[in-house]
């Protein structure tokens, strides 16, 4: 399965919002823009969502906005704690910076995560 590139006005999006956390580590994963807090992704895209890890309560709530539901980056492979952010929230600045900086917090609130030690591949290979 071939995943599509992010679109342009999502990425400009997902930059503009989070300078309501700049503390937030950016980096690329599969590709698509994250941001990671304590080693763990908390906000992140993947081709047309815009996805936010939340704790388990803010979870809860935020499947009750209408349009939400969970992430599922392939049919049926839900991704526990993710959420995909409807039009409705990701178009209103203040709802998606508070959804956001509740995020960062829940990612800030989990133990630090250990960085993989990097393996190294035997010559030839």
């Amino acid at each position: 399965m071939k995943w599509r590139p992010a679109p342009p006005a999502l990425v400009r999006k997902f930059d503009s919002v989070m300078e309501a956390v700049p503390q937030a580590e950016r980096r690329k994963m599969f590709g698509y823009p994250a941001a990671f807090a304590n080693g763990y992704m908390f906000a992140g895209l993947h081709q047309d969502s815009f996805v936010l890890r939340l704790s388990p309560a803010d979870y809860s709530a935020f499947l009750k906005l209408e349009g939400a539901r969970p992430f599922e980056p392939m049919p049926g492979r839900t991704m526990a704690g993710f959420v995909s952010v409807p039009p409705t929230v990701l178009e209103s600045e203040g709802e998606i910076e508070t959804w956001l900086e509740k995020a960062f917090a829940h990612a800030n609130s989990l133990p630090p995560k250990e960085p993989k030690a990097k393996t190294r591949r035997a010559k030839g290979a």
